[in-house]
């Protein structure tokens, strides 16, 4: 993992974290004011995780009140940026005694923009891979960023299809793909694996760089989140006439169209910001709680795709993941 600024190893910063978590917090009560910023919209896979995980820490902990910046749909600078604005106005307004914030969009356009150093203290969670083009830690900030486990991915993938020679990978067309395209373009040059992709803007695209990429050994399925005009019921259709090479993804709610799965827990994130606010609540300083990567993964297989391309597993890795079974994904 790259070394981040003010970031621990991920096994280092779970055991700090478990530390952090015995301390008591018996003064946290309903009058504490917490807020909830997601970069993204309710609907969307994962942050309906962190949403979910969220709210367990903080049930009947604090006052939460939620704000979604719905930038996976509203992608101009400008729309950003007056999200952001209305963030910052409920901040001021309702004056809550602490802001969790999910993903890369609110670390850009509002903590960093308005809040570096300020009073009011922020937890974040999804920030993709490193928290460097945002220069966390603040002394008011805090947080776990997101790693994909690319390499158990890779090393998943050589099991079932050993020589994996050319990959492609497909994603949507948005920043946060891009960083994680640039992460896998690492891993494969690691890897002596030639690297070809598409970024989609609508689902006509994404369909066509699916079937040019049937020509490669291994194909990479990065997000769908951000294609305004996806349905599901026609990729999934899609893809069962047109699969014809492994398909791996790091991503859980692209399970329906993919044979493997090495996938990221969104909830991890929301139940590790929930308890850290309380740990804050209690009287911790931002200052005092490392950032930390997330460590929690899950393996799924798709025994239709697998099916509709004649590809077998191996037995340990049928035995262990978790099947897609009437799996429904939204963007």
């Amino acid at each position: 993992m790259q070394q981040l600024k003010g970031c621990f190893t991920a096994g280092v910063a779970v055991a700090g974290f478990m530390a952090i978590a015995s301390i008591a917090d018996a003064s946290v009560g309903r009058d504490a004011k917490c807020l909830f910023v997601s970069s993204y919209h309710q609907g969307y896979a994962w942050s309906d995780g962190v949403e979910r995980g969220l709210r367990a820490a903080l049930e009947g902990r604090c006052d939460l009140r939620q704000f979604d910046m719905d930038t996976k749909r509203l992608k101009s600078e400008a729309e950003k940026q007056r999200k952001a604005l209305e963030a910052k106005a409920l901040i001021e307004s309702w004056d809550p005694d602490i802001v969790i914030t999910a993903d890369d969009n609110a670390a850009k356009y509002l903590i960093q923009r308005y809040y570096r150093d300020a009073e009011m203290p922020f937890v974040f969670s999804g920030v993709n891979w490193t928290v460097e083009a945002y220069g966390f830690p603040y002394s008011n900030v805090t947080g776990m960023i997101e790693i994909a486990p690319i390499e158990p991915m890779f090393d998943r993938a050589e099991e079932v299809s050993p020589g994996i020679r050319r990959a492609f990978y497909i994603g949507a067309d948005t920043l946060t793909e891009e960083k994680n395209l640039k992460r896998f373009q690492e891993a494969t040059k690691r890897r002596g694996i030639k690297l070809e992709f598409a970024l989609a803007g609508t689902m006509k695209d994404w369909m066509a760089a699916y079937r040019e990429a049937q020509a490669h050994d291994l194909i990479i399925m990065g997000s769908n989140a951000g294609i305004n005009d996806w349905d599901v019921e026609q990729v999934r259709s899609f893809v069962g006439t047109t699969a014809k090479r492994l398909s791996v993804t790091n991503h859980y709610w692209m399970m329906p169209y993919t044979m493997v799965g090495i996938t990221k827990v969104a909830e991890e994130h929301g139940e590790w910001a929930g308890q850290t606010a309380l740990r804050i609540l209690g009287g911790m300083t931002p200052g005092e709680i490392p950032i930390v990567a997330n460590s929690r993964r899950d393996i799924w297989i798709n025994p239709e795709v697998l099916s509709a391309a004649d590809i077998s597993l191996p037995r340990g890795l049928m035995r262990k993941a978790k099947r897609v079974t009437g799996f429904a994904s939204k963007s």
